[in-house]
């Protein structure tokens, strides 16, 4: 009897067929896309917020307080090469691009190229700003990366009778999320690189094995993360209340659940390489915005779909063994 229960279980929901209709969902509603294309738009035609004229008044005194403390000539103009190359391409508004919760993007690399409409407004952060800018810019990436959750969420939600999830209770949720991951990234990236840090300096070899090591524990802690959002936006739950269902749920499903986040990671960042082919300066570039709005907006419906098939497959599941647990009992 017990074997007739299992073999007559369900079957779980598919990572091509969850994909597939997060597609067709947004294809029906290619409204979904506006804030990541305008956010596209922005980063590519808009201004640029740069830090480069504050480090650079700066620089003079930081290379004497290295000298002062006996940092070799060689690392100084090592750290230097890597400023010149990195900090001046920075772009700020990228900040607008917040995780967990947030509007998807495209870092475009070169910002110091032309666009179609010319060169782009530089903006230059001083002292006493850049705190205030980090913390505008990141308020304003979850607020609308909220409102992005949310509008991309109702699509996945079967039941529309019950009116979508407040926009208040919507942002507050988002930043009190934001807030708890930056926190946990923290402290779970912090001690994994001072260790790592640690070891190349005895062993590269032994290094390379522990990185491989925490590659494949660490789908334990991604799959989770990246399935925390969605109790908030399709359950109602709250920040903590979402994270203890996104452990169940992958607790139980982690195989598949692994296979569908990596299937996601795959698609979007490879597409990524796709949509940044066009030189800045031409108008095809457009076309890679729209390319890249249109598939990461549906990867993210996917994803609800494939959260709440998931959730309503294991309610069956357990409903369906609940009866030969009695039994045994």
């Amino acid at each position: 009897m017990e074997v007739s229960r299992i073999e007559n279980l369900p079957t779980p929901p598919g990572i091509i067929n969850s994909i597939k209709a997060g597609f067709d969902m947004i294809a029906s509603h290619i409204t979904a896309i506006l804030l990541p294309l305008m956010l596209n738009l922005f980063l590519w035609l808009g201004p640029r917020l740069r830090m480069n004229a504050l480090f650079d008044s700066i620089k003079s005194e930081v290379i004497a307080i290295w000298k002062a403390g006996g940092v070799p000539a060689e690392d100084i103009q090592l750290i230097l090469s890597w400023y010149e190359t990195t900090i001046p391409s920075i772009n700020l508004f990228w900040l607008l691009r917040t995780l967990p919760i947030g509007i998807s993007s495209l870092l475009f690399p070169q910002q110091t190229a032309s666009t179609p409409l010319g060169s782009p407004l530089i903006l230059q952060v001083s002292a006493v700003s850049l705190v205030g800018w980090i913390f505008i810019l990141n308020l304003l990436g979850w607020i609308g990366g909220g409102l992005y959750f949310r509008s991309v969420a109702w699509l996945a939600i079967q039941d529309k009778n019950n009116p979508p999830i407040r926009i208040s209770r919507v942002i507050v949720q988002t930043v009190l999320t934001s807030i708890f991951w930056s926190i946990l990234s923290v402290m779970i990236l912090v001690p994994v690189f001072l260790v790592l840090a640690v070891v190349l300096q005895f062993s590269p070899f032994i290094a390379n094995l522990l990185v491989l090591f925490l590659s494949l524990v660490s789908m334990w802690v991604v799959v989770p993360l990246f399935f925390w959002p969605h109790g908030i936006f399709l359950r109602r739950q709250n920040f903590a209340t979402a994270i203890f269902s996104s452990v169940q749920m992958t607790r139980f499903t982690l195989p598949t659940s692994s296979m569908f986040v990596l299937t996601i990671f795959l698609l979007s960042v490879g597409l990524n390489f796709l949509w940044s082919i066009p030189p800045q300066d031409s108008w095809m570039t457009l076309v890679g915005i729209f390319g890249h709005s249109f598939v990461t907006t549906a990867l993210l419906a996917a994803s609800f779909v494939y959260y709440r098939d998931m959730n309503t497959w294991l309610q069956a599941v357990i409903e369906k063994l609940r009866p030969t647990a009695v039994t045994k009992a």
